[in-house]
């Protein structure tokens, strides 16, 4: 096993297919950045929101991804804030974002006007990677007919306005409806291949077919994968099933017999993986980069992953039933 998730190690920087940007293997994900103490339990001042975006900025991270939609867009102003602190965007450091609805209204011309509050939140004129968010939630033939959400991003692609346009979501069956329309560049899952969870498989494989860059985030399935010891009970936004609480205690007991923790082999189960030019993981306290960026560097033995792998839940127990691409 090479070392390319190892942070300042050859490979550490790759190539995002679909884009032409370079990205770093693990990216300061911005959810957690403008405080939603309803889905991660806990409050975020603005000052450690920045100040976490600053440690990221000065360190082997150079990928940033945030939304219009995380906390009011809270997350995006402290992303801003930072970033004017750093007299810009770094060289070298790519900051994504997504569109959002404004309550129902996932129109193209709230689409746009998602675009222009990000740009100012951001302070940046142009922004190299826009995603489409959370499509699953609205009715498809509304975002995707004329008028719609899919056609303001395309067309935002084409002025130059941003870069490149992806597709950001969590049911898989909705979004392979979105990645057969071949418009997107980039496809992010989240919470959907984990240590527990494969749920993504077939959708990063028709995505990967297309060309396309392939991102994965909530490796830790909101914090279950996270801890050694104790944690919460629900994963990915719901409560565990038992199958997936069984799993998760035997994985920890072999992680201990390995000489580590479940929330390093979680992480490195996707560093790993070649398919993901980054992982993102959600960061709200300075501290956290540090020790992200360090646990991405434990060696771990290949043994440990493949005595995981015997250990994963059933797909009747995953987020989503498998299906065909």
């Amino acid at each position: 096993m090479t070392a390319r998730h190892v942070p300042g190690a050859p490979g550490w920087m790759r190539p995002l297919p679909g884009t032409g940007l370079t990205v770093s293997a693990v990216a300061l994900g911005g959810g957690p950045l403008g405080s939603m103490p309803d889905l991660f339990g806990q409050e975020v001042s603005p000052e450690r929101g920045i100040s976490t975006v600053r440690a990221a900025l000065h360190s082997d991270v150079r990928f940033v991804d945030t939304s219009n939609g995380y906390s009011g867009g809270e997350s995006e102003r402290r992303v801003g804030a930072a970033l004017t602190a750093a007299g810009g965007v770094p060289d070298g450091v790519v900051v994504a974002t997504k569109v959002d609805p404004d309550g129902a209204d996932y129109s193209g011309e709230r689409v746009r006007r998602s675009v222009d509050e990000s740009r100012a939140r951001l302070g940046m004129d142009h922004l190299p990677l826009v995603h489409l968010h959370d499509p699953e939630f609205h009715e498809f033939d509304d975002l995707t007919g004329p008028g719609g959400a899919v056609e303001a991003l395309v067309e935002l692609r084409e002025q130059g306005v941003v870069g490149a346009i992806g597709l950001a979501g969590g049911r898989v069956q909705e979004m392979a409806r979105y990645l057969a329309l071949g418009v997107f560049d980039v496809l992010l899952v989240h919470n959907r291949w984990t240590l527990v969870d494969r749920s993504a498989g077939a959708l990063v494989a028709e995505a990967r077919s297309r060309g396309m860059g392939v991102l994965n985030a909530a490796v830790y399935g909101g914090g279950i994968l996270a801890h050694q010891h104790g944690g919460p009970t629900t994963y990915g936004y719901r409560p565990a099933p038992g199958a997936v609480l069984a799993a998760v205690a035997r994985m920890r007991d072999v992680c201990a017999a390995h000489g580590t923790d479940l929330g390093t082999a979680a992480l490195q189960f996707s560093l790993r993986d070649e398919r993901f030019a980054a992982t993102i993981v959600g960061m709200s306290r300075p501290e956290r980069v540090a020790q992200t960026l360090a646990t991405a560097a434990v060696p771990l033995p290949d043994d440990l992953f493949a005595e995981l792998e015997t250990l994963v839940p059933p797909s009747a127990c995953w987020l989503d039933a498998p299906f065909d691409a």
